[in-house]
């Protein structure tokens, strides 16, 4: 489908952050003619100046916000549109520009007295900027000097090309071929290879998953090579900047305690028996001699499949998040009322689902909807992306409007445990419940144990060039395909296309994203446990955090609705949460 061949009530209005695109390009001639800060130099010194300069920084800031998303959703509307493309490379170009006028800043800041900081933090005219005063001090070993810093904010231009690279074979030039598909020959998408992984004729499954890798693999060694130079630049940042290692780097400039991370390792590490457990019952209960890593979301009870069109969709969504009350209810009408919402799939579009927020405008999303189990929870998940963005920017301030990553898959995932919840307080349909019990499961499978998959193969590959060792085709593949066997165990065959997987994944070019998912929906099964066990009570602690956006760290924020993960509590409770599902699912099918 092309996009002009789409309803308008299914398109985003993207025009609420620019009317024309003539608009756009005028607000960036006007905003690359006023971006300079050269006459603020040397006069950060006096609580006054740094208060003028912070508020100048904030509304800058948030103009150049609104051009990059425009840019960006527009290019993610059609990947093949040459003037989208060279639109997103004018907002990187300012991005890049933006950062080196602000290079002098931290040096300058870091420059005075720790005790004339540490008294604007206390003072409540800072109250704006405080988090982000208190972070500074923290990384005090790591800011360079003034030229250096705007050295590394020029090359993160250059640096940063890999991730576009990727998403360009990823969604424009990568050669998938055709599949039968209910009776016809239909070319593969990413979309569309997803819904064939769920569906129940095994034999379009297998043809689908070697196909599809098959692409993949022919442009294994462009896309290693592509892989090996993203992270030799995280590598070379790292460096730059004095730190330990990738990892360390990453969870210092997230503000996340190690422990967090070291915890979630544990919690797999010491559970992954529960993972084989599952897989053996997947093998038993679809009756195989042989599972293969094609039948991994083949659902055991094909006919609970829920398939919903879009609207139809969005008003269950709507109902079954009723627990978090009719404010929330009416923004997520609001959100579909009011075209915040791309729901087609069409030619050149971006795969996949996200959220994302201009400020001062409000949130959007973006889908790829098809009519089934998985994308209605899709629709559930980023539309909680969504409201987190809009509670926290209507209650904070610019400064502290945007959240951490760590805590941003929350409230996703959030809606879609108490979706889950909802359908089976609900439903006297045995099949659906096998099914939303199955698809809780392969939740938990792919987004628990899967993405700690991924980080653990991103820190090794990080590992591995900090050590000074390339990353080639083949030892990216041994080293996936070794960690595929430890997480699925013997139940499964590890087909060889599998070791390939790591090269179709766009999160592997933001380093040490990934294991965020896992924290995430390790503290969004212990919200959601509270929220239905409490009510109203957790529910309102809940929307404080929330409301919380960027404020403190995301170990503080999370608190703030019951979740502490630097204590095991929370890990042992997902898991528990893994196990009962587990034994219920058994329950209904053996």
């Amino acid at each position: 489908m092309e996009r002009n061949e789409v309803e308008l009530s299914r398109k985003w209005k993207i025009e609420d952050i620019f009317e024309t695109e003539a608009a756009w390009e005028a607000a960036f001639q006007e905003l690359s003619q006023k971006l300079n800060f050269s006459s603020w130099k040397g006069t950060l010194h006096t609580a006054e100046n740094a208060l003028a300069f912070f508020k100048k920084q904030d509304e800058i800031g948030a103009q150049f916000s609104r051009l990059y998303v425009y840019a960006l959703m527009k290019q993610n509307e059609d990947a093949r549109e040459a003037e989208g493309n060279v639109r997103l490379s004018k907002a990187a170009s300012l991005l890049a520009r933006f950062g080196a006028e602000l290079s002098f800043v931290d040096p300058e800041l870091l420059a005075l007295p720790e005790e004339t900081l540490k008294g604007w933090i206390e003072d409540p005219r800072f109250a704006d900027h405080d988090y982000m005063l208190r972070s500074l001090l923290r990384s005090k070993a790591h800011v360079l000097s003034e030229s250096e810093e705007k050295l590394l904010a020029m090359a993160s231009e250059a640096t940063g090309s890999f991730s576009k690279i990727f998403s360009m074979i990823n969604n424009a030039d990568l050669d998938l071929p055709t599949v039968l598909w209910n009776g016809e020959q239909t070319r593969l998408t990413h979309g569309l290879f997803g819904m064939i992984l769920s569906a129940g004729d095994r034999e379009l499954r297998q043809d689908a998953f070697r196909k599809y890798y098959g692409a993949y693999i022919r442009l294994g060694n462009t896309i290693a090579e592509n892989y090996y130079g993203a992270v030799k630049s995280t590598v070379f940042g790292m460096r730059a900047s004095h730190y330990d290692s990738c990892l360390g780097m990453a969870l210092a400039r997230t503000d996340v305690p190690p422990a967090i991370y070291q915890n979630l390792l544990d919690c797999v590490n010491e559970n992954v028996s529960l993972m084989h457990d599952y897989i053996r019952f997947r093998k038993e209960a679809l009756g195989l001699e042989e599972q293969h890593m094609y039948d991994i979301y083949a659902p055991i009870v094909s006919e609970g499949e829920i398939r919903l069109p879009y609207e139809e969709a969005h008003t269950f969504v709507v109902e079954g998040l009723s627990v978090l009350g009719e404010d929330y209810q009416e923004l997520l009408r609001k959100a579909k009322e009011e075209r915040w919402i791309d729901v087609e799939e069409t030619a050149g579009k971006r795969s996949g689902a996200y959220s994302i927020s201009a400020p001062g405008v409000h949130p959007y999303v973006l889908l790829n909807y098809h009519p089934d189990t998985r994308d209605i929870f899709t629709l559930a998940h980023e539309l909680g992306h969504a409201m987190h963005s809009y509670y926290s920017e209507k209650h904070q301030p610019l400064a502290k409007a945007n959240y951490r990553i760590f805590v941003a898959e929350v409230a996703s995932t959030v809606n879609e445990v108490l979706l889950l919840h909802h359908i089976l307080n609900t439903t006297k349909d045995d099949n659906v419940k096998k099914y939303v019990l199955n698809y809780h499961l392969d939740q938990l499978r792919a987004t628990l144990f899967r993405q700690t998959q991924f980080a653990m193969f991103e820190y090794e590959a990080h590992k591995m060039v900090e050590e000074g060792n390339p990353l080639t085709k083949q030892n990216l593949y041994d080293l996936y395909y070794d960690l595929n066997r430890k997480i699925y165990g013997d139940g499964i065959v590890h087909d060889e296309e599998i070791g390939y997987e790591w090269s179709r994944i766009p999160h592997f070019y933001t380093p040490f994203y990934v294991y965020q998912y896992a924290t995430g929906i390790t503290s969004a099964v212990s919200i959601a446990n509270r929220i239905l066990k409490e009510g109203k009570p957790a529910v309102d602690a809940y929307k404080k955090f929330l409301s919380s956006g960027g404020s403190d760290s995301p170990a503080e924020l999370l608190k703030l609705a019951g979740v502490d993960l630097t204590k095991k509590e929370a890990f042992d409770t997902v898991m528990q949460d893994f196990a009962d599902t587990l034994a219920a699912l058994k329950a209904l099918v053996l």
